[in-house]
């Protein structure tokens, strides 16, 4: 069984400063403070958290979405994962919506998301 997620939060901060953290890979490394491979490219391949986060980028637009297939191992489920972004007067709510979520590994992926993920994105670009 799978399951999909969905979660919304707001960051004190322009869509593009969001856009560049979650995909410079020199960013990603300061936020996860842990090597990162990233492109825009689509096809490309990225890897977060040392392999812990890995899969397959298909889609980019510019400082609004991202679309990417995540891998779960040597499973055959596949995880699609896309971030949106909307300015919202002088904030951005980052719209996170991941599908067929291995059920056994949703509570722990729902919980990198809220806390290790978005959550040191909002304290890394957030202004005061």
């Amino acid at each position: 069984m799978t399951k999909d997620m969905k979660l919304r939060i707001k960051v004190k901060a322009e869509p593009e400063d969001i856009y560049a953290a979650l995909t410079n890979p020199f960013a990603i490394e300061l936020w996860t403070d842990s090597p990162a491979v990233m492109s825009t490219e689509p096809g490309s391949e990225f890897e977060l958290w040392e392999g812990a986060i890995a899969g397959r980028n298909i889609e980019f637009e510019e400082n609004f979405k991202i679309v990417q297939e995540w891998y779960f191992g040597d499973r055959p489920e596949q995880s699609i994962v896309t971030i949106k972004l909307f300015k919202q007067g002088g904030k951005t709510q980052i719209e996170v919506t991941q599908t067929n979520i291995p059920e056994e590994d949703y509570e722990d992926i729902k919980e990198g998301w809220e806390e290790s993920y978005l959550g040191a994105i909002k304290e890394f670009v957030e202004v005061d």
